[in-house]
């Protein structure tokens, strides 16, 4: 498997550029939807539209492209297992989880959001907005400059 996997390595990097740039889509998007959702009037059509929103961006993108994007990355690993050497690896995947975990609280909003138990204000999700950016930005720079 291995031996198929390291000739393979392009494809694989190249799905897993694709999922993460999927999944970084969806998690640039969604907090914005929060910030305009925390502005409508709970019960009116644009709350219930970004409700749907919301669902579906989660549920038809960011899941199935986070799962995508830890499939091809930790197959690239496998192929690869030197990269667990590196430093800049190790703060890639902490950084990575981080991202996971920020996935896991947008989805857990997506649900409050549903139930019209928002109790946030416009200006915390602007900021939330922020840090999948942060985040990006980091992981980014880790791949292709490999500090340590």
């Amino acid at each position: 498997m291995i031996i198929f996997l390291q000739s393979h390595y392009d494809w694989l990097r190249a799905l897993h550029i694709i999922a993460v740039i999927s999944w970084m889509a969806g998690m640039l998007y969604l907090p914005r939807l929060f910030v305009y959702h925390a502005r409508a009037r709970k019960g009116f059509e644009p709350s219930e539209t970004f409700k749907i929103m919301e669902r579906r961006l989660l549920k038809f993108i960011m899941n199935p492209a986070m799962v995508a994007t830890f499939i091809f990355g930790g197959l690239m690993l496998w192929a690869n297992p030197a990269l667990f050497q590196e430093g800049w690896m190790h703060a890639k995947i902490t950084l990575v989880l981080l991202m996971a975990g920020l996935h896991g609280y947008f989805a857990k909003t997506v649900k409050v959001f549903a139930k019209d138990a928002n109790t946030r204000d416009d200006k915390f999700y602007r900021y939330l907005n922020e840090a999948p950016t942060v985040l990006m930005i980091i992981i980014v720079i880790l791949v292709f400059i490999r500090p340590f």
